[in-house]
């Protein structure tokens, strides 16, 4: 029973892959966000962080439960973790979404959603802004 139980949970896992392209300097780091819909740009259900070293970057969520989720990610030139603006608000660091969605304002978490199915791989491309 316990054997069936161990395989049930491992067949349940799945697994999101965002690659980061269009890495056009290679100054700072990448950070990612995954959102749920309630959460949006608020808090994520998984982050993460890569210092730059090459045009193209691969982050890797594991057991990531199937659903609907929205990406952000920014690339950090300064170091300072957060999305630098200019006095007019728009970013004067490169960024992007998933869905490579491309806002007019505010970006809502349906431009921005995937869908992680259950027990499979889903494979998103982001290019950078």
């Amino acid at each position: 029973m316990l054997l069936m139980f161990a395989a049930s949970a491992i067949s349940a896992q799945t697994k999101l892959t965002v690659t980061i392209d269009s890495i056009e300097n290679l100054n700072g780091q990448i950070l990612i966000a995954v959102f749920d819909s309630e959460n949006f740009m608020k808090m994520p259900v998984a982050a993460d962080i890569q210092k730059i070293d090459r045009a193209t970057l691969t982050f890797t969520f594991d057991s990531i439960e199937a659903g609907e989720y929205a990406i952000t990610v920014f690339q950090d030139e300064n170091l300072n973790y957060k999305l630098d603006l200019d006095e007019n608000g728009i970013p004067t660091e490169k960024w992007g979404f998933s869905n490579n969605f491309q806002p007019k304002g505010a970006p809502t978490f349906a431009d921005c959603k995937i869908t992680v199915k259950p027990d499979e791989e889903t494979v998103e491309k982001i290019t950078l802004n």
